[in-house]
């Protein structure tokens, strides 16, 4: 696993952080002169690390690391939302359900479009949620596809082996038939990537259409059975750790936060609020097994 990172962060910012003031109060000690890093007077824009010491108000500070508070959640998304924060067109979104955090916010890991249920993760670690979408970190995707028809052998080779979309080439990496009857038959197909509509481009680069699409997994989170659409349902902090481990980043990041004389931390607000019982689902451990590669 990668060693624990440690971001400068903005003195001021890191101050209000601790509680000793306001934001903008503390920015008009700083640039009067009030506030000293390492025994020299701070400027505006100023940025401390582990180990500095912070003089103000007559007692010293010094800048520690510990872990950050986050939170993540599994999200069944029904159909008629959209992954965004607002929409011009008024439609619903998936935050419309999520329960309120302080002093952070949700981030979408990847986007499904406003036809496409199911799996979709929310944190309020900016780092996990880049590492998982990042193309490097080779997180796959999986999906149940409901097809208006039935796909050849030769039809679901080419799938696999890739076809050429209109913004490059692309392909499932695993496809597997789910059955069905009459016109319709269901496919769990795995992709590395999250284009806009790939899995829906990629069948219709066959000629065959997606009726239905719900993501099932990603990476090492999979759908709860029991969480029905439009329900959230809250990652226990060991399997937050099990979705860090998956794609290499350390098990608890740490933050920066101010250790006062004799020892006390001042610590960042706590990143958790009290969960929503009323949209809350019965929470499932996440399976630990191997990802397809």
């Amino acid at each position: 696993m990668k060693p624990p990172k440690k971001t400068p962060e903005r003195l001021q910012k890191l101050m209000a952080a601790a509680g000793l003031g306001s934001r903008r109060g503390l920015e008009k000690l700083i640039a009067d002169g009030k506030v000293r890093v390492n025994g020299e007077a701070a400027e505006l824009g100023r940025t401390v690390n582990e180990g500095d010491t912070i003089a103000f108000d007559e007692k010293t500070w010094r800048v520690v690391s510990e872990p950050v508070l986050h939170r993540t959640l599994i999200y069944n998304k029904p159909e008629g939302e959209v992954t965004s924060r607002s929409d011009p067109e008024g439609r619903p979104t998936v935050f419309d359900r999520l329960p309120k955090v302080k002093n952070g916010r949700w981030v979408a890991i990847g986007r499904l479009d406003m036809n496409t249920t199911g799996l979709l993760l929310l944190t309020t670690d900016g780092e996990l949620a880049h590492a998982m979408m990042h193309p490097s970190s080779n997180v796959d995707r999986e999906y149940a596809c409901r097809i208006r028809g039935k796909a050849t052998d030769e039809q679901i080779q080419r799938l696999k082996e890739g076809v050429e979309l209109n913004d490059g080439p692309a392909s499932f990496s695993d496809i597997q038939e789910a059955g069905g009857t009459g016109e319709n038959h269901w496919y769990h197909v795995t992709i590395m990537e999250g284009r806009n509509r790939e899995v829906r481009r990629l069948w219709e680069s066959q000629g065959l259409t997606v009726s239905r699409l719900k993501r099932v997994r990603y990476g090492a989170a999979f759908l709860p059975k029991r969480l029905r659409m439009g329900q959230w349902s809250e990652i226990s902090p060991k399997d937050y750790e099990v979705l860090r481990g998956d794609i290499g980043l350390e098990a608890a990041p740490t933050g920066l936060s101010l250790q006062a004389p004799g020892g006390s931390v001042r610590r960042q607000p706590d990143r958790r609020a009290k969960p929503d019982s009323r949209r809350k689902a019965p929470a499932r451990r996440l399976p630990r097994n191997q990802r397809k590669r």
